[in-house]
């Protein structure tokens, strides 16, 4: 069907970072990084034996792009949870194009006939908001609940019947069920599939393969999780972000969008960082802030905007991030390691 476009977006700037490159060995350029303290850095990264892929970015000059092991930097890899930061694009460009009026709008202003008879009073007023942030209220489909959810044969009645835990809008609680019921909502209000209107709104004008992915028992593609996406697609994706919405000539996203997803919303029970939509954000001291988007196993788009610094990474997906400590080895080669080699150049 025809989508329409808003006009008279206001601008924001804000920054991502250009992340490029190719080849089994790292390609360590003058790109704003002291040579030394980046080499460092790489062989840091090559000695984490689930790290598969890195590529690392200033300014848009790649100074590092190395796979370590596994696919390519072409091929697309399952990244997981970092899908809940595209699905937030998705819903920020159908807010820019009309098919959604805004993150105020409800789920059952949305859903309509869609909603459960049996559904918990006060599910219709959930905000598209509620979902980007995991502020809905409804009792998580993540963790332990998560086998049963993607179990039954219809995800989204299955999560909009969960209880409330909490009031819409209160705390964060990190459910995947939250970004499916974004995608049926995208698929309801446009009468096209999540994976078409990714491909026609970001693969397209971004100039990226978006495969097919997961889809639930009635057919609505996985709303946040088991998107394939190759490290240079990530790139794209990031550097659009970095533009302010803009690639090659072409608004793909506004820049007021960019703004409300990086702003803080909530904070994660588990890590403590704050939440925006679809985006986590992240105090490293010294007056900057990293905007990541997170995917099971490692998988990580890291952008510090006070640097002009992108970071990409992609990992095996053995064991859990806060079990075997991965995930922490990960940020300390961020802050320890990559952060430092920017610094030393005058920051």
């Amino acid at each position: 069907m025809p989508l329409h476009v808003m006009k008279g977006m206001r601008a924001v700037a804000l920054a991502v970072l250009l992340l490029t490159g190719a080849g089994a060995l790292p390609a360590v350029a003058q790109a704003g990084f002291d040579p030394a303290l980046l080499s460092a850095a790489v062989e840091r990264a090559r000695s984490l034996e689930r790290l598969n892929a890195l590529i690392v970015a200033r300014d848009g000059d790649v100074a590092v792009a190395e796979r370590f092991r596994g696919p390519g930097l072409d091929t697309p890899v399952n990244v997981k949870s970092v899908a809940k930061s595209v699905i937030a694009a998705l819903v920020g460009v159908a807010i820019d194009r009309g098919v959604i009026s805004g993150p105020d709008q409800t789920v059952g202003a949305l859903l309509g006939d869609r909603l459960p008879a049996r559904a918990a009073p006060g599910v219709a007023n959930i905000t598209v908001g509620n979902l980007l942030s995991m502020q809905s209220g409804l009792d998580r489909t993540s963790g332990q609940n998560y086998g049963r959810w993607v179990n039954s044969t219809d995800w989204v009645s299955h999560v909009l019947t969960r209880p409330f835990v909490d009031e819409p809008g209160g705390r964060m609680l990190y459910s995947t069920g939250n970004s499916h019921l974004l995608s049926a909502i995208l698929t309801r209000a446009s009468g096209c599939s999540t994976h078409d209107l990714a491909r026609d709104w970001l693969g397209a004008p971004l100039g990226i393969d978006i495969p097919a992915w997961d889809r639930d028992p009635l057919g609505i593609y996985f709303g946040g999780n088991n998107m394939l996406l190759s490290p240079r697609a990530l790139l794209r994706f990031g550097e659009m972000y970095r533009r302010g919405g803009v690639l090659d000539g072409t608004r793909v996203l506004s820049e007021d969008w960019i703004a409300s997803s990086w702003t803080s919303r909530t904070n994660s029970p588990f890590s403590g960082d704050a939440y925006g939509y679809g985006w986590f954000l992240r105090d490293m001291g010294g007056g900057r802030m990293a905007a990541y988007a997170r995917g099971f196993g490692g998988q990580f788009l890291i952008v510090i905007p006070s640097l002009a610094m992108t970071v990409v990474v992609t990992s095996g997906t053995g064991t859990r991030l806060r079990v075997d400590g991965y995930g922490d080895d990960l940020w300390s080669l961020i802050e320890d390691a990559l952060v430092p080699a920017a610094l030393a150049t005058g920051g």
